[in-house]
C-alpha cells in the first residue's frame, strides 16, 4: 500500500478520534493493518527529522513519537471501545503536548526558558487535573444510577408484593429485568 492510498485511511481513523467518534468499530484484522501503518508512517515522519539539527531536530523528532504515541492510543481506544482505553488516549495526547512544548523550551535561555517551561508544566498539571476530575465526574454518575435503579427496583417490587401466584411471580421478574437485578 503506497503512502498516498494510506494517508486518507489515517486521516479518517484521525477525524473520528477528533469528532469523539471511537467505540469497538474496528475488527482485529483492520486495527492491525491499521496499527502496522501508523507505525510506518510514523517512522517516516521520525526519518524527516534526520535533515534537521540541533534543537530543531529534537522538536521534531520529539513531535512524532508524539503523534506515534497518540495515533496508536487513539486506534487501540477505536478497537475496544474501553473507557480505560479512552483515558489512556487523553493522557497520550496531554503528555505528548507536554514533551514537544517542553523540548521548544531549549531553544530560549535564563528567565525565558524558566517562564516557557513552566507555561508547559502548568498546562500538562491542567490537562492531568481535567482528566482526573472526568473520571471522577463519570464514577459519580455512575453511582448515581445504580442507586437509581436499586431505589426503583425496590418500589417495584414493593408493588408487586401486594400480588399473590403467578401474578406476583411475573411481576418480580418483570422487574428484575427492568431494573437489571
Amino acid at each position: 500500500m503506497t503512502t498516498r492510498t494510506r494517508a486518507p485511511r489515517l486521516l479518517c481513523l484521525a477525524l473520528a478520534a477528533w469528532a469523539g467518534v471511537a467505540s469497538a468499530n474496528l475488527s482485529k484484522p483492520v486495527y492491525s493493518q491499521a496499527k502496522d501503518e501508523v507505525k510506518a508512517m510514523f517512522k517516516a515522519e521520525r526519518d524527516k527529522c534526520d535533515a534537521l539539527s540541533g534543537n530543531a531536530k529534537d522538536v521534531c523528532v520529539e513531535r512524532a513519537k508524539g503523534h506515534e504515541k497518540v495515533a496508536l492510543a487513539n486506534l487501540e481506544y477505536q478497537h475496544t471501545g474501553k473507557e480505560k482505553d479512552r483515558n489512556d488516549y487523553l493522557e497520550a495526547r496531554y503528555e505528548a503536548t507536554y514533551k514537544v512544548a517542553k523540548e521548544m523550551c531549549d531553544d530560549k535561555s535564563g528567565n525565558a526558558k524558566d517562564v516557557c517551561v513552566a507555561e508547559a508544566k502548568a498546562q500538562h498539571d491542567k490537562a492531568k487535573a481535567d482528566l482526573k476530575a472526568n473520571k471522577a465526574v463519570v464514577a459519580a454518575e455512575s453511582d448515581a444510577a445504580e442507586a437509581r435503579l436499586k431505589a426503583d427496583y425496590k418500589v417495584a417490587k414493593e408493588r408487586c408484593d401486594s400480588l399473590s401466584g403467578d401474578a406476583k411471580d411475573s411481576c418480580q421478574a418483570s422487574a428484575k429485568a427492568r431494573y437489571f437485578q
